[in-house]
């Protein structure tokens, strides 16, 4: 059992999959979140078992699995649909993540999750909060590159998370990936010390 958990977090383009990538290769176990919440609605779970019986069959593709696209539609449409999907999910991907982190067999383990500012109440548990942190006006730009979106829409979807400063608020920790990715070695394998000591404390 890991005994001390890291929540990892970070707006939209700010760099966590490489932060996560680096623990990984230090032998860290990295649960995530977006993980989670796909494996909780597999065919022939309770999650979607719930979900079926909440929106009906229509949501399900021909495969079995949850159409994203149709629910996607769905719940931007309607407020309250989106209410009850995350009614379903989110507590299924917070029992995921606990499970992982109660059986991981590593020193300390890092829970990837990027609404962490949104469901903060819900993981008091965790030891330490990680931000990722970086520029709004460099997320834009690394928006517009990786997605092939324009500037309008990269902005909408920067303001629909929760801002930088409720993220700086919660954090014990702090990286800074306005750099060079290689930048972010250093940063890790100091945070990674750190950890160690404060999990053997």
């Amino acid at each position: 059992m890991s005994g001390f958990v890291v929540a990892l977090t970070g707006g939209v383009a700010s760099g966590k999959s490489a932060v996560e990538g680096r623990f990984r290769e230090l032998g860290i176990g990295v649960h995530d979140a977006d993980r989670a919440a796909r494996e909780v609605i597999e065919p022939d779970t309770p999650g979607l078992a719930a979900i079926t019986e909440a929106f009906g069959r229509e949501v399900l593709g021909p495969d079995g699995r949850l159409d994203r696209p149709a629910m996607r539609r769905r719940i931007f449409a309607d407020p309250d649909a989106r209410r009850t999907l995350e009614a379903i999910v989110h507590p299924r991907v917070r029992q995921w993540l606990r499970d992982r982190a109660d059986s991981d067999p590593g020193p300390y383990c890092v829970l990837a999750i990027p609404l962490l500012v949104e469901n903060l109440a819900h993981y008091r548990w965790v030891d330490r909060v990680l931000v990722v942190d970086v520029d709004p006006e460099e997320q834009v730009r690394r928006l517009i590159m990786r997605d092939d979106v324009d500037e309008a829409l990269a902005r909408r979807m920067l303001a629909s998370q929760a801002s930088r400063g409720q993220r700086l608020a919660i954090a014990d920790d702090v990286i800074d990936n306005s750099g060079p990715e290689d930048a972010l070695d250093g940063q890790v394998r100091g945070l990674h010390a750190r950890y160690l000591a404060l999990a053997r404390a």
